[in-house]
């Protein structure tokens, strides 16, 4: 039971990981968790806080035992391919969780590798598990998804969680408005992909303006993709969340962020009450718990 790409999931599929998640979060309000045996490998091949720790704090809290892979001092350095790599962690984990650079690369793990494999981030291609808990985040603070007005704020281009993030939207028929730069807008295959699919109503524009807002999820600004850094600085500078901005907004509005943030979101607003994106990244607890549960089940159920 592999989790690659959100794409590959249903409608049915996001709200059964929900239901997970809602369990697990209320058997973590108990203090009693159900434990569970197993060994997880965390194979991060990029630098990562949340996702890595989130998934290992996860897998502690069930009672699994955790391996972790350091590329940096692993027979990579001899020229070990990434398919053998792969095959003899295989070996020692039950699940893997994979974060790699390169795009598809988690796709390719699991066509060599028989146990599950959680895809932590391929490159700027898909992040499963943070759009999911994302969209748990927006069930558990907001209720109807369906019923939301959605900002998707910054560099909308090279965001990986941000077209998954529209993709999830689409399926549970939020109204979302799309706030980039020039440049930076989110590709038309996947706007296109929303519209025919969901018959998604999107809404472009470079203008700030949250007052019709009921959640703002904003990603910064990829300085190093500018060849003119006065531009780039120029950008960044516009698309700074001021507290100006919140001026006006829905007393319930929400803002979400994936992390890390930089200089994107200054610490007034981090003191404001609009601010959740701390919260957020607590639910990946939750999630990432029902995530390995499920898998672990699929997995024994197949050998079975």
């Amino acid at each position: 039971m592999d989790l690659i790409s959100f794409r590959d999931l249903s409608k049915e599929d996001v709200e059964d990981y929900f239901a997970r998640a809602e369990e697990m979060d209320r058997q973590l309000e108990a203090g009693n968790v159900e434990k569970l045996d197993g060994i997880v490998a965390t194979m991060f091949f990029e630098p990562s806080t949340r996702t890595k720790l989130s998934f290992q704090s996860a897998a502690e809290r069930l009672g699994l035992q955790i391996v972790d892979f350091v590329g940096s001092s692993s027979s990579l350095k001899k020229g070990e391919s990434f398919e053998d790599t792969i095959r003899t962690v295989d070996g020692y984990a039950d699940i893997i969780v994979i974060r790699h650079p390169l795009e598809g690369s988690a796709r390719v793990a699991s066509e060599f590798a028989e146990a599950p494999i959680a895809n932590g981030g391929d490159g700027g291609n898909q992040h499963p598990s943070q759009t999911l808990l994302d969209l748990y985040t927006l069930k558990k603070m907001k209720g109807d998804i369906g019923a939301l007005n959605v900002h998707l704020v910054g560099d909308l281009k090279h965001a990986r969680t941000m077209r998954s993030l529209l993709y999830g939207l689409g399926m549970f028929g939020a109204k979302v408005k799309l706030v980039a730069p020039s440049g930076l807008e989110m590709a038309r295959d996947a706007i296109a992909d929303v519209k025919r699919k969901f018959e998604m109503e999107v809404e472009e524009t470079e203008t700030i303006d949250f007052k019709d807002a009921d959640v703002v999820y904003v990603c910064r600004i990829q300085e190093e993709r500018f060849e003119d850094k006065y531009e780039a600085m120029s950008v960044k500078k516009k698309f700074t969340i001021k507290p100006e901005y919140l001026q006006g907004v829905k007393e319930d509005m929400i803002i979400l962020h994936p992390l890390p943030k930089i200089d994107e979101i200054p610490p007034e607003v981090d003191k404001s009450k609009y601010a959740k994106y701390f919260e957020q990244a607590k639910n990946g607890i939750p999630m990432r718990m029902g995530i390995m549960k499920k898998m672990l089940g699929s997995a024994r159920q197949k050998k079975g």
